[in-house]
């Protein structure tokens, strides 16, 4: 629906969103410059700017509307290994070391894909906190078999899921790069907008980079191979429509497949972006279920009710690993949206068909101590 001349809402019902998210879009329209905003069905309120939101303008860029994980972003895996093989037990013991440093020849890594050579840091090849995870998926359901033959995928394999992004480095530009009023902006095309757009690829083919290798390591970690499927950015800002589209927690619709994660105890979806021929979603979709919750009443409504062990096994059937006590809490199903409903938002829009509905089978978050 289309809330004002410059806000478009994708949602079927919205009055189920956030009135407060929805009032951070509104504020968002002040800005100079900005003439549209769309808020997706995972829509919810963030750090001074909705997060599940698109935002337009012919010709500037403000950095917070990118925040500081540039480049945050899902990668999906098809492995090589046969479902029938996979060992949940054997798995998760296995999965130890992989919150340190990655052993691996970071240097190279990073200068062969074009990166400057201070960028291989201690952090090259780990997850990090917050929302981001790995997760051991199946396939529940081929929605539709002849677009999930076309694709040559395998219904039979173990799939992965890496949701990671530019970690210290993303900070580190939107500090170096923000502006007072934030509202104020900067023109792209200014010495200034020039030098944040730089900084800001660097970083976004960082997190690329960096949930290739989070990938390698875990493939390495239970003995797999994988290919990856697809790999799309959360937060970003990229040219479109001659000006400067700016998405915050949002998912490219014009960048081939997208996987839209669940909580970690719920259903994921893969999805094929439909074109809508008038662009009224900003070519964007949503990139999850979206909070429900914040985490701090997370942690306030689930710790009285719930032990940590309580948590780590989903209703799903699945395990999660995640030996942070306060972050199992924040991080639990329950703070977030229904994923079927955002979903089927999307296809009542006539914005994404489903291809597949995969379900979580054991999910990394982080082990004691590393």
């Amino acid at each position: 629906m289309t809330l004002s001349p410059k806000i478009t809402l994708i949602a079927t019902d919205p009055s189920r969103l956030d009135p407060a998210a929805v009032d951070q879009l509104r504020a968002s329209t002040r800005y100079e410059g900005i003439e549209r905003v769309v808020g997706l069905p995972d829509l919810h309120v963030g750090a001074g700017i909705a997060v599940g939101a698109a935002f337009w303008s012919p010709d500037r860029i403000w950095p917070h509307l990118v925040g500081g994980d540039i480049g945050c972003g899902i990668g999906l895996w098809e492995l090589g290994s046969p479902l029938r093989k996979f060992r949940l037990g054997s798995v998760e013991r296995k999965l130890h070391g992989l919150d340190e440093p990655w052993s691996g020849d970071s240097l190279t890594a990073v200068t062969d894909a074009g990166l400057p050579a201070n960028l291989a840091g201690p952090a090259f090849g780990t997850i990090g906190g917050g929302n981001h995870f790995v997760e051991f998926q199946r396939i529940e359901e081929v929605v539709d078999r002849d677009r999930f033959e076309a694709l040559n995928l395998q219904a039979d394999r173990v799939w992965m899921m890496v949701h990671s992004g530019s970690r210290g480095l993303g900070q580190a530009v939107l500090q170096a790069h923000k502006t007072e009023p934030v509202g104020e902006g900067m023109l792209a095309a200014s010495p200034a907008g020039q030098a944040y757009l730089a900084e800001h690829d660097q970083a976004m083919a960082w997190a690329v980079l960096n949930r290739r290798i989070i990938a390698h390591r875990f493939c390495e970690a239970i003995g797999a191979e994988g290919r990856c499927v697809l790999d799309v950015c959360h937060n970003c800002v990229t040219p479109h429509l001659g000006g400067w589209l700016h998405r915050k927690g949002a998912a490219p619709a014009d960048r081939g497949l997208v996987a839209i994660p669940g909580s970690r105890g719920d259903f994921s979806y893969l999805v094929e972006p439909l074109d809508a021929g008038d662009d009224r979603a900003l070519s964007s979709l949503a990139h999850g279920a979206g909070r429900r919750w914040s985490r701090s009443d997370a942690h306030a409504r689930l710790s009285a009710r719930f032990r940590v062990a309580d948590l780590q096994r989903t209703a799903l059937g699945s395990h999660v690993i995640c030996e942070d006590r306060r972050l199992i809490y924040e991080e639990a199903p329950q703070a977030y949206k229904d994923i079927q409903r955002v979903v089927a938002d999307l296809e009542d829009a006539g914005l994404v068909r489903v291809i597949a509905r995969l379900r979580p089978l054991l999910s990394y978050k982080t082990r004691a101590g590393s």
